[in-house]
């Protein structure tokens, strides 16, 4: 009987073994062929939940920080392996479309010239008498 539950054992353990490498070579040859893809002007997905494009990147020094740009002359550096992923340009267009905020009721646009609305900008005492309205109700 103990023999029986010995060898159940092993073959558990050859089981786990073999299934672990076959998990670690795929997230390598993962790992690889995101590295080999990342070249600068590509879009990513940080883990972090930024969005960026790479300024530089080097794909055998994991180790060295990658460069990103988040915005227009804004560059961070980052660890290289904090790129989550790719992104395509659909999904890009997805994320912002859905990020657009309605513009609000008090605050109308004035002038739509530069296709940016214009935001009404509260003095002080603007804001006091609103938020004591807002008390009152």
């Amino acid at each position: 009987m103990s023999l029986m539950l010995f060898g159940l054992l092993g073959v558990m353990l050859v089981f786990m073994f073999v299934n672990t490498r076959k998990r670690q070579k795929m997230m390598k040859e993962q790992q690889e062929e995101k590295a080999a893809k990342t070249v600068p002007g590509v879009k990513v997905l940080l883990q972090g939940g930024l969005y960026g494009t790479v300024v530089s990147y080097d794909p055998v020094d994991l180790d060295k920080p990658a460069q990103i740009e988040i915005a227009p002359g804004v560059v961070i550096e980052v660890h290289s392996q904090a790129i989550l992923r790719l992104v395509d340009d659909n999904e890009q267009t997805d994320v912002a479309a859905a990020d657009v905020v309605a513009p609000v009721a008090d605050a109308p646009a004035q002038d739509r010239t530069d296709g940016i609305e214009s935001i009404k900008v509260e003095t002080p005492e603007e804001t006091k008498a609103r938020l004591e309205r807002n008390d009152e109700n």
